[in-house]
C-alpha cells in the first residue's frame, strides 16, 4: 500500500474560461469539483491507476466533509483525521493561461497534531512507500515532515516548497522533488545542478528536479538522469508535479530501476497536463507517451553541449 499525506487538503475548484478577462464578468464553459491538496492529488492518480493507496492527512468543518465524501464518491480510500477549523478551497481558472487561488488553510490545534501523530503511525506501518506532499498550514511544526520521514519504516518521497522542504531534509527522506522554482528556493541558486547537489548534501537521498517542459533531471543512486518527451505537452499544468510524484511512488514501490521509474513518471505527469482537472490520468493513453520519453546520463547531455 501506498500512503499519501495531506496536511493541507482542500476542495478544489476550476474554471475552464477560454477567454478569460479580468477585471470583467467572465463566463464559464465547464466547472469541476474535486477533492485536492498535492498528496490527495498524488492519491487519486494512484488509485486511478489501479495501485492500492490510502490518503491521510488533515480536514475539519463542511469543506472537509466534502473532501471525504469527493473521496469516497472516487472509490479512493481515506483515513483523516479531523480538525476543528475548516479545510480550505482553492480555485483554478484555465484559459489561455492558468491561474491558480489557494487559500492557507485552518490553524491546527497542538491535540489535534497529536491525534494525527497516532493516526499517522498506524497506517504508516503498512505502508510500502509514504508521500508527504503539500504546505503546512498554520499550527502544524514548520520541521513536520522531518518527523513524519523519521517516524516511516520505509522510503518516503518528500514534495514540499521553502521552510517545509527545508526542514524537511533533516528526516532524510528517500525522495525530494521540487519543481525549478522550489529548488532554487530550498538552494539559493538558479545552477540546477549545483541546487541538485546540495539537496542530496543536506540529507535526501534522491533528487528530482521537475522543470516542466523541458522534464525532469535527477541525482539517483544510478547516476545522474534526465528524462523529457520528445515535444511538450499543451494543456493544464496543474497536476502535473503531483502525477510525477505518483510515477515516482508507483515505481519505488514496485522496485523499478531509475530510467523506468523517471520513464513512467514523465508520462504520467504528460497525461496529467491533459486533463483539465489535477488529480486525473487518461491511462489508455500512457503507452503512446511512454514511447516518446527519452531517459539518457547527464554526461551524454554533456558531450552534446546540453544544459
Amino acid at each position: 500500500m501506498i500512503l499519501t499525506v495531506t496536511l493541507n487538503a482542500a476542495l478544489d475548484d476550476t474554471y475552464e474560461v477560454p477567454d478569460v478577462r479580468f477585471g470583467e464578468m467572465n463566463r464559464v464553459a465547464a466547472v469541476h469539483r474535486r477533492p485536492g491538496g498535492k498528496g490527495v492529488n498524488v492519491a487519486r492518480v494512484l488509485h486511478g491507476l489501479g495501485h492500492e493507496v490510502t490518503a491521510a492527512g488533515l480536514a475539519g468543518g463542511v469543506t472537509g466533509r466534502q473532501i471525504e465524501e469527493g473521496l469516497a464518491s472516487l472509490g479512493v480510500p481515506a483515513s483523516f483525521t479531523r480538525t476543528s477549523g475548516e479545510a480550505r478551497r482553492t480555485v483554478t481558472v484555465v484559459g489561455a493561461e492558468v491561474t491558480v487561488f489557494n487559500e492557507p488553510g485552518p490553524t491546527v490545534t497542538g491535540e489535534e497534531w497529536a491525534a494525527f501523530l497516532g493516526d499517522y503511525g498506524r497506517l504508516a506501518r503498512d505502508a510500502a512507500v509514504v508521500v508527504l506532499a503539500g504546505s503546512l498550514p498554520p499550527g502544524v511544526p514548520p520541521d513536520a515532515y522531518a518527523e513524519l520521514a523519521r517516524r516511516a519504516p520505509g522510503p518516503v518521497i518528500l514534495d514540499a516548497d521553502g521552510q517545509a522542504l527545508r526542514l524537511g531534509l533533516a528526516g532524510r527522506p528517500g525522495v525530494v522533488k521540487p519543481n525549478a522554482e522550489e529548488l532554487t528556493r530550498a538552494a539559493g541558486t538558479r545552477d540546477r545542478a549545483v541546487g541538485i547537489r546540495s539537496l542530496r548534501d543536506a540529507g535526501a537521498g534522491a533528487v528530482v528536479g521537475s522543470l516542466g517542459a523541458d522534464g525532469v533531471l535527477a541525482a539517483t543512486s544510478e547516476g545522474v538522469l534526465r528524462a523529457a518527451l520528445d515535444r511538450p505537452e499543451s494543456g493544464n499544468p496543474t497536476g502535473a508535479g503531483d502525477a510525477l510524484v505518483a510515477g515516482l511512488a508507483a515505481g519505488l514501490a514496485s522496485g523499478l530501476s531509475w530510467p523506468d521509474r523517471l520513464r513512467n513518471a514523465v508520462a504520467l505527469a504528460a497525461c496529467a497536463v491533459r486533463s483539465p482537472v489535477a488529480g486525473e490520468v487518461d491511462a489508455a493513453a500512457l503507452p503512446a507517451l511512454l514511447a516518446r520519453v527519452a531517459v539518457t546520463r547527464e554526461e551524454d547531455h554533456a558531450a552534446r553541449g546540453h544544459e
